[in-house]
């Protein structure tokens, strides 16, 4: 059943096969060592012992700010580093959950920095079983304006969602264009909560923090799976509104959160091969987008967004190219810094693809961090067995960049946090490249531009 899933997949992208990039002619994936002389490796730590050494990964923008959040999985904690030296980080904090080996789940997911006033904030999500304390706890948000120094990181609020056990798997921070940060989290639910950080930070009545949700019309056809996965929001400065761009599991679909108590649904991307939609991130103008989808084999598919956003077409059902790291594997998460985009490839680390054509994406470089055997990855699940005979995911989980000067983390589940720099990037902002300065990087003191 899984190879006709798969075939069945491949054969809706038949006819973007031209404009697909293999990459390079690689070595086996337990060979898989160093990088394109392009790629320079700038520092690496070993952030955990044991099977899983971390999850996702967040670096602050401001190169005054120079600290790198690394979430833990199931190691129920999240570290800070000091990247002030970026050849030698130096950790400044380890921050556990209490009574952590009472918590089984994932544990440590994802985490976000955010600004409200003249404060910096860093929101942990988290995931615990039924059964298991803080089962309904979806984040921890702690005030980290003081660092360097530990002892000035302290807890502000904790939300919790009891309605749907589970916790956050996912979470975006936003400066909306009305002025106030939103937090954006995953739920065991159709649907995305919308939370108002001004309020959560200043405390008070906790059911006043939720204010919108974003339901989800592209639910998983096998299962059933309502919820989503992982989602952007982004401004649209052409059009001139907030939106939200998720992946449901079942396919994508865009949101209008202009108003984000009453979002509305602009368009759809569903069709052969879209289940286990994973990750949806548009370019800065709106107009095209990377997904994933969450199997291997699959190649990441770029899409032609315009008749979407412009309202001549409610659904999009044909990627105009795809590329991946290696056809063997999966490439997972990513960042777009327009034309590039950041992969955190699994089993084959860190790549970074150029859509200056979207019609031929080109690799421009890479680095391999797993190290690992190719398909003996964390099939299992964090609780249930850790090596399977099967699985690629395993390896590179998270990337981030930082605008200021080009500086590129990742998080590797099996070898921790990764430093790198490539020849010729030393710094992103749209103006460069003609389009709109909006990334998932956000300007927490004046907003998006052009709004």
């Amino acid at each position: 059943m899984r190879g006709f899933v798969i075939a069945l997949a491949l054969s809706g992208l038949a006819t973007t096969l031209p404009a697909q990039d293999p990459g390079m002619m690689v070595p086996k994936p337990d060979q898989k060592k160093g990088g394109s002389a392009n790629v320079h490796m700038v520092a690496h730590v070993v952030t955990h012992p044991g099977a899983w050494k971390a999850s996702d990964i967040e670096v602050e923008q401001e190169i005054s700010r120079p600290y790198v959040y690394v979430s833990g999985f199931v190691n129920n904690d999240f570290q800070i580093y000091d990247i002030k030296d970026a050849a030698h980080p130096k950790k400044i904090l380890d921050w556990s959950i209490e009574n952590p080996e009472l918590h089984r789940g994932i544990g440590a997911m994802d985490g976000k920095y955010f600004k409200v006033g003249s404060r910096y904030y860093y929101a942990q999500s988290f995931q615990f079983f039924q059964g298991a304390p803080d089962a309904d706890l979806g984040a921890i948000i702690f005030d980290v304006t003081g660092l360097p120094d530990p002892a000035s990181v302290k807890v502000v609020a904790r939300i919790r969602y009891p309605a749907s056990p589970g916790g956050f798997h996912n979470t975006f921070a936003y400066k909306h264009s009305d002025g106030r940060a939103l937090y954006f989290a995953t739920v065991g639910q159709s649907k995305a909560l919308i939370y108002d950080l001004g309020k959560v930070v200043a405390g008070g009545d906790s059911t006043t923090w939720l204010i919108g949700e974003v339901a989800n019309p592209t639910p998983m056809r096998q299962t059933g799976a309502g919820g989503y996965h992982d989602f952007y929001v982004g401004y649209d400065v052409a059009r001139q509104r907030d939106v939200f761009y998720g992946a449901g599991l079942g396919g994508y679909s865009a949101w209008d959160i202009t108003q984000p108590e009453a979002p509305v649904q602009l368009f759809t991307i569903t069709g052969l091969g879209m289940d286990l939609a994973h990750t949806f991130t548009p370019s800065p103008d709106g107009n095209y987008a990377v997904t994933e989808t969450e199997y291997q084999y699959t190649p990441l598919r770029i899409w032609d967004l315009k008749e979407g956003q412009d309202g001549t077409r409610k659904n999009l059902d044909q990627p105009i190219s795809a590329w991946t790291a290696d056809w063997q594997d999966l490439s997972h998460n990513h960042e777009v810094r327009w034309p590039f985009v950041f992969v955190s490839a699994y089993e084959d680390g860190l790549f970074v693809f150029n859509l200056k054509d979207p019609k031929n994406p080109r690799t421009d470089g890479w680095y391999y961090t797993c190290g690992c055997v190719h398909e003996h990855g964390f099939g299992g699940g964090p609780n249930v067995g850790w090596e399977s005979e099967s699985s690629v995911m395993q390896g590179a989980f998270g990337v981030d960049v930082r605008n200021a000067d080009g500086l590129v983390v990742l998080s590797d589940m099996r070898s921790g946090l990764w430093l790198f720099r490539m020849d010729g990037f030393t710094g992103w902002t749209g103006k460069q490249f003609g389009v709109p300065d909006i990334s998932s990087a956000q300007d927490w003191d004046h907003g998006p531009v052009g709004k």
